[in-house]
């Protein structure tokens, strides 16, 4: 026994001579042997400028991967939400696949055969919200997991309401009208309507849900042009007429356009996630005590649920000699020190379980952690992705300044095929 210790320390000793450990040893012999193994890694960008940019979140992610893993290569690139679903389009079109692409899930892949089970790219492929399983599932099995997550509320800037003499915020339409266009008396503007291609399908939603409405019914056929709808559409008809809203809503990004101007004290109100309290404090002009959040108000009250967001992380199927790799840098992004990272850096919410708990008494998260789990989603049909929502990003946001029903009618006609 005792010759044995004597040669376990001797080891010990050399191996810290040599400034490396015993199991660390053992991982340099096991790294040298691995096969030279590239992944390219496409996702969307969601900084709002060069300075925080997504691109250096991923890169950082590479390179924090290939120090583990010397023999991998990790190429890394983004892009625009706005360009977002054009380009990845074409790039898959083109047969140009990323080994894992992160943004939207796209389900006519898994019926093309292109992704990878869940199952087969991930460890544990229950790591992720149980929220979004459904939409990120075709025919009951799972190829996405979510990789960030958000819900909505509104936004109101507390100080516009109290020089417009307004007490407390709106929890139907017409009390929102009433207030929106006291705000646009003071020059601003009294609710910001981003009907832009960046985000018009959500924006649109939530006003569906405030008249019953939705992309879908119960049983998931589309009822874009349903009677709800149209109503929600008709009254922000109205709303812009009035003029208390900003011009051209069709054309009007979330991030770039009404995020900005909210974070500028230039908006009484808008319906928005946890990420513009981060455009809100780069901005440097409202203070915590100047801004505040609510229900979403609806036609007769508030919006009992809200809706909930979640951007995919997925895998192109590849060789068999790269399949693990991929798992361990899928393993590698989505744990939960890069996963808060990401959710502390964009204000938005992680979508593993263990991060997203670890979030919920966070002053500024906290509050949209504890309502995902009662939010309602994004379409999951397979034609979503790769027709209806393109149409809806370009076409809707001229809804509220054309002919609603014919606008709402080409998009019913475009999601059924009839």
């Amino acid at each position: 026994m005792k010759k044995r210790i004597a040669i376990t320390v001797s080891l010990a000793m050399i191996t810290s001579v040599l400034g490396v450990s015993a199991s660390s040893f053992g991982a340099v012999t096991a790294k040298s042997n691995a096969p030279k193994v590239t992944i390219t890694v496409l996702g969307a960008d969601y900084g709002s400028g060069p300075s925080n940019t997504t691109s250096k979140y991923w890169l950082n992610i590479a390179k924090g991967f290939m120090k583990l893993y010397p023999n991998v290569t990790v190429k890394t690139s983004t892009i625009n939400w706005n360009d977002y679903n054009t380009k990845v389009t074409a790039q898959i079109q083109n047969k140009n696949y990323p080994d894992i692409l992160q943004g939207e899930f796209f389900p006519q892949y898994v019926s093309d055969g292109l992704l990878y089970p869940l199952s087969k790219v991930l460890s544990n492929p229950g790591a992720g919200s149980p929220v979004f399983k459904s939409s990120f599932s075709v025919n009951n099995v799972q190829y996405a997991m979510p990789f960030v997550t958000s819900a909505r509320a509104m936004f109101y800037n507390k100080k516009l309401f109290a020089q417009a003499k307004i007490s407390a915020p709106p929890t139907t339409w017409a009390q929102l009208l009433t207030d929106a266009k006291a705000i646009a008396k003071l020059g601003k503007i009294g609710y910001s309507l981003p009907l832009g291609p960046e985000e018009a399908q959500a924006e649109s939603y939530l006003w569906m849900l405030g008249s019953g409405g939705g992309w879908q019914n119960a049983q998931g056929k589309y009822t874009i042009n349903s009677a709800a709808n149209l109503k929600a559409f008709a009254f922000l008809k109205q709303l812009v007429a009035s003029g208390a809203t900003n011009p051209n809503p069709a054309t009007w990004n979330r991030t770039a356009d009404s995020a900005k101007a909210f974070a500028n004290g230039q908006v009484g109100m808008e319906f928005n996630g946890p990420f513009l309290t981060a455009t809100i404090a780069s901005a440097g002009v409202l203070k915590t005590s100047d801004y505040a959040t609510a229900a979403i108000p609806g036609a007769a009250g508030p919006v009992i649920k809200t809706l909930g967001v979640a951007d995919a992380i997925q895998v192109f199927k590849s060789s068999a000699a790269k399949l693990p790799w991929i798992k361990k840098f899928m393993d590698y992004a989505t744990n939960n020190a890069n996963q808060l990272a990401f959710a502390h850096e964009y204000a938005l919410l992680p979508g593993t379980v263990s991060a997203l708990n670890s979030l919920k008494n966070d002053p500024i998260l906290g509050s949209f952690v504890k309502a995902l789990p009662h939010t309602v989603l994004f379409p999951s049909s397979a034609n979503w992705t790769s027709s209806v929502l393109p149409a809806i990003k370009i076409q809707i946001g001229t809804a509220v300044t054309g002919n609603a029903s014919a606008v709402l009618g080409q998009l019913q006609t475009l999601a059924t095929g009839g």
